[in-house]
């Protein structure tokens, strides 16, 4: 058998004209564009075994993605110098992969990832969103209160069950740990909130935003988005907000290369993996 190399490869993209990171027939999705462009400077079918840290929906965004694949090794070797370069040359503007780099056999950009950090951008100015963030920010039609935010945010940090949040997948757990939740308003009045989780399910992050903003303008109480951890089913008082306010900005993994396979073992005992976003 041919010896093969890992590459991990970090990569951006604006979402808004893709249909997801998976790839699906008849849709342009960003593991398609990525691979349709390896294949023509490598030939179809070298990179296989494409997979992806957070499996993104529809529209939303990444400035932090990680993913990996493997390389016939002495096609990597020839290859190692440029094919940066000839990606660059050949993905469309709204994808670019920023690094490509040689990693262990047992990395896996999926199971071996410590959390996912997300930030949601939101602006409650009356005019609404600048044009040239439009694409990446919701506009709200309500003043938002930060200290609102926040006191609504600290609610849901921890481990939790979050089927009110999620969208049910069978035999897949919704039990969740959210390391990080909190809003910030940036000088340029925008609010963004940083959600980091070891894992999130299918529409998460954006269900847990809808909630939060909705006691943020002040139609809900701020101890409502947390009462609803009680729930073991979706709920449907709770809006998803908007998929272009939304971005992957980081996948964390373990500082130590030997610890991938373990934290990659842990993972997959924990629970089944399902769509983010």
């Amino acid at each position: 058998m041919d010896e093969r190399t890992r590459l991990r490869l970090d990569v951006s993209y604006d979402g808004t004209d893709f249909s997801g990171w998976a790839a699906q027939p008849a849709r342009r999705t960003v593991a398609g564009v990525l691979v349709e462009a390896l294949d023509l400077v490598l030939g179809a079918g070298t990179a296989t075994g494409l997979t992806v840290a957070g499996r993104t929906d529809a529209g939303v965004h990444a400035t932090g993605q990680v993913c990996h694949l493997d390389l016939p090794t002495e096609v990597w070797l020839e290859h190692e110098g440029r094919l940066l370069r000839r990606l660059a040359r050949l993905l469309p503007g709204d994808v670019r992969v920023r690094a490509m780099t040689e990693v262990p056999a047992d990395f896996d950009a999926r199971f071996s990832a410590t959390f996912r950090r997300y930030e949601y951008r939101v602006t409650d100015a009356p005019w609404g969103a600048e044009p040239l963030r439009r694409r990446d920010t919701l506009a709200w039609p309500k003043p938002l209160d930060l200290a609102a935010l926040n006191t609504a945010a600290a609610g849901l940090v921890g481990e939790h069950d979050f089927a009110a949040y999620c969208r049910r997948k069978e035999n897949a757990t919704t039990l969740r740990e959210v390391t990080r939740l909190d809003w910030r308003r940036d000088p340029d009045g925008i609010l963004v909130a940083t959600v980091q989780a070891d894992a999130f399910c299918q529409a998460m992050v954006r269900s847990l935003v809808g909630a939060m903003l909705v006691a943020g303008d002040g139609r809900r109480p701020v101890e409502w988005p947390a009462s609803l951890l009680t729930r073991r089913e979706r709920s449907s008082e709770v809006t998803v907000a908007a998929a272009h306010g939304l971005t992957l900005v980081a996948v964390g993994y373990p500082a130590d290369p030997a610890e991938y396979a373990r934290r990659a073992d842990l993972t997959r005992r924990l629970r089944v993996p399902v769509v983010e976003g």
